[in-house]
């Protein structure tokens, strides 16, 4: 197997790592419902401006394994997968929800009492 061939394999496993969840959540904001592969603005229009926000530059993994993918190996393909978060109050009553991006789509959603 060659090299490119290889970095394309790990690409595909981090992806099918990193693809959604069975029973995709959704958020439901102003009337309006908020869903995995939404855009960015898509979700700003449907539920305004997040309490938070956080990004950051999630590790490939080598299939099959728990050990990140070597950034020499990958360099200059893809070190990492950028992620980024929103973190949404949905007032009183209502389980916080935090909508997670993955190249500017909406890649899940969940819920929980405090952020994590």
């Amino acid at each position: 197997m060659g090299p490119m061939t290889a970095v394309r394999t790990l690409l595909a496993a981090a992806a099918l790592a990193w693809g959604p969840v069975a029973g995709a959540e959704t958020l439901r904001c102003n009337g309006a419902i908020a869903a995995e592969g939404d855009s960015k603005i898509s979700v700003l229009y449907k539920c305004g401006q997040p309490v938070l926000t956080d990004s950051f530059c999630a590790p490939l993994y080598v299939p099959g394994s728990l050990q990140p993918v070597p950034p020499t190996f990958v360099f200059g393909v893809a070190p990492c997968i950028a992620v980024e978060e929103w973190l949404y109050d949905r007032g009183p009553g209502n389980l916080m929800a935090t909508v997670r991006f993955r190249d500017g789509r909406v890649s899940n959603i969940r819920y929980d009492r405090l952020p994590q």
